[in-house]
């Protein structure tokens, strides 16, 4: 079974000082294998590390993030197949999630949505995970 790490490179513009979250957590941004791209839980945080106050800009950077992984691995959001997100005060946020969804997302994955009590960092309200498929399952 062949493996590759997606690597974010340094100074993406989408990532910026984000990336340092990688190595300082040791886990990748993305992993291909078996024709499958496993990408990992993603957060709304905003290229310079700040944390959005709503659910709306917190869930189009997370999405933004999404799509970048996908463009580096030439594909785009229609290649995703199933996504998990997770929610802080759920009933509270979901209606802005599922309206930058909406917006976002024309293809029709899988998706899981769960509610928890918190994310890795205070005032964070959503994290995504997905996995796409390349349409050359060779790959």
């Amino acid at each position: 079974m062949s493996i590759h790490t997606v690597e974010i490179p340094e100074g993406n513009a989408v990532f910026g000082s984000t990336t340092s979250a990688f190595e300082s957590f040791g886990y990748s941004a993305a992993v291909r294998a078996n024709g499958l791209l496993f990408i990992a839980g993603t957060i709304g945080r905003r290229a310079d590390g700040t944390i959005p106050d709503t659910i709306e800009e917190q869930t189009r950077l997370a999405m933004r993030k999404i799509e970048e992984i996908l463009r580096l691995e030439n594909l785009d959001v229609s290649a995703l197949v199933d996504v998990t997100s997770y929610h802080v005060d759920i009933h509270q946020h979901l209606p802005g999630f599922s309206e930058v969804k909406k917006r976002l997302v024309k293809a029709v994955p899988t998706w899981t949505i769960i509610g928890v009590s918190g994310l890795a960092s205070p005032g964070l309200l959503v994290e995504i995970r997905a996995i796409a498929a390349y349409p050359d399952a060779s790959r």
